[in-house]
């Protein structure tokens, strides 16, 4: 059974940091992609960065490029997104996905391509 489990949301004034995590299990990281999409009140879900292990490469939005950071730690099953500069636009549910990278990966952070969705943590940006 696959799991994704977040943890690390909360409360922070605008220009702070966070750092979420996602446990991962019941998938090898060799086969899916792993990363964040969010969810704004109101909005549909967007990708926010994605990782794939089995080739190292990274995508971010380009609304989080330069202040948001995504790192894997294989041997933990764990996938890090380490967020600074937060604005009040950061404010969203943050849910932690799984993409199976084969067949035909695009990387484009489309949430047709998820397989799997974590339960989420909501991240709350105040100005």
């Amino acid at each position: 059974e696959v799991q994704l489990v977040e943890s690390g949301g909360g409360l922070v004034q605008t220009g702070g940091s966070l750092r979420l995590s996602c446990a991962a299990s019941g998938f090898s990281f060799d086969d899916y992609a792993v990363g964040w999409f969010r969810q704004a009140p109101g909005k549909e879900r967007v990708g926010v960065s994605c990782i794939n292990s089995s080739d190292g490469s990274i995508r971010y939005a380009d609304s989080v490029k330069g202040r948001f950071t995504i790192s894997s730690d294989n041997a933990k099953n764990t996938v890090y997104l380490q967020m600074n500069s937060l604005k009040p636009e950061d404010t969203a549910v943050y849910y932690c996905v799984a993409i199976m990278t084969a067949p035909g990966y695009s990387g484009t952070l489309s949430p047709v391509e998820v397989d799997y969705w974590g339960q989420g943590t909501q991240v709350t940006v105040s100005s």
